[in-house]
């Protein structure tokens, strides 16, 4: 569902009121956490979507990722899943449904977290995913909830997955960038828990379906902050991407960010195709970090050591203004 339909659902429904609920749907995160005890905590997710990719094994890996996403971008570490499976069990054989499943279980291993079973159902067209269960230390959790202003905005992987995926499916995306791509959005962000531990970063989020300037205006409204975006700093996984959204290769998911983006960012004089980049529907996308100026180098050292595909300091956080976000180059 697009995020202005989202958020029509999510005001029908009764506030939970529990004071062990931590982090609930109110502040649009990435997962929810419910307080054990003093020191512990549940951090609990789930994704799935259709297949983005040809490879079979490729696509279980970025599901897999994606689900696990969460977790770390609170701060956490994955305990349990479960798989998430919707097949046309006429069409697709049982190996190609195994290797997707054996995708999504290395990538889990990966990072440490025991696939127990899941739940299949039959589906119009293929589905995968996980349900995540993790914990986290309420004091070291990482919400998008406390950006406060200086803070400076850090993000880990360059955008483009939506445009290069639907490329991908067009079979118009170059050998090259599929790889780049795949192997981007393969990547786990569990960099995020070593944050979190390390109280490195004021607030966080992942960056996925509702790209990047979708999931910044969730931390701006859960913070009660705006945030300024300079274009020029924001990686891009390659200069193609561009290209391709000159071809108008861009997925229905990013249109309608787009949309929803138009209502609460000045844009400035950026033009239309960096307007689609920011808006663009990332799958498996890199953390989004709010971090204060003192910790800035040892945050940067801590990404470099953990190899994340980029360390791009791309804005920072300033206080409530009319528009949520301001666009300059």
């Amino acid at each position: 569902m697009s995020q202005q339909a989202l958020t029509q659902v999510l005001r029908q429904l009764p506030v939970t009121r529990d004071r062990n609920v931590l982090v609930g749907s109110a502040t649009a995160d990435d997962a929810g956490v419910f307080r054990l005890d003093a020191r512990r905590a549940l951090v609990q997710t789930v994704d799935f979507f259709t297949p983005i990719v040809d490879d079979p094994f490729q696509y279980g890996e970025i599901a897999a990722a994606n689900a696990l996403s969460d977790v770390f971008a609170m701060g956490g570490r994955p305990l349990s899943a479960l798989n998430i499976v919707g097949m046309p069990d006429a069409k697709i054989p049982a190996n190609i449904v195994a290797t997707i499943l054996r995708g999504g279980i290395s990538k889990a291993h990966e990072a440490g977290c025991a696939v127990l079973g899941g739940h299949t159902v039959r589906a119009p067209e293929p589905l995968y995913g996980m349900a995540v269960t993790g914990i986290v230390d309420p004091g070291k959790m990482l919400t998008n909830a406390k950006a406060r202003p200086g803070d400076a905005l850090i993000l880990t992987k360059p955008l483009g997955t939506g445009i290069v995926t639907t490329a991908i499916k067009r079979n118009i995306a170059s050998r090259a960038l599929a790889r780049k791509t795949i192997a981007s959005m393969s990547q786990l962000n569990q960099v995020g828990r070593k944050i979190g531990e390390a109280r490195l970063a004021h607030a966080a989020t992942d960056i996925t379906g509702f790209g990047l300037l979708g999931h910044l205006a969730a931390m701006c409204r859960a913070s009660d902050v705006s945030a300024e975006i300079f274009s020029d700093h924001v990686p891009v996984i390659a200069h193609e991407v561009l290209e391709l959204i000159a071809r108008d290769c861009v997925p229905g998911g990013s249109r309608d960010n787009l949309a929803s983006a138009n209502k609460v960012v000045d844009w400035g004089h950026i033009p239309p195709q960096q307007r689609i980049l920011l808006t663009d529907a990332q799958t498996s996308g890199g953390l989004l970090l709010a971090v204060a100026p003192r910790q800035i180098k040892q945050l940067l050292a801590l990404l470099e050591r953990d190899r994340t595909p980029c360390v791009a300091l791309i804005g920072k956080i300033v206080r409530r203004r009319k528009r949520l976000i301001c666009i300059s180059q």
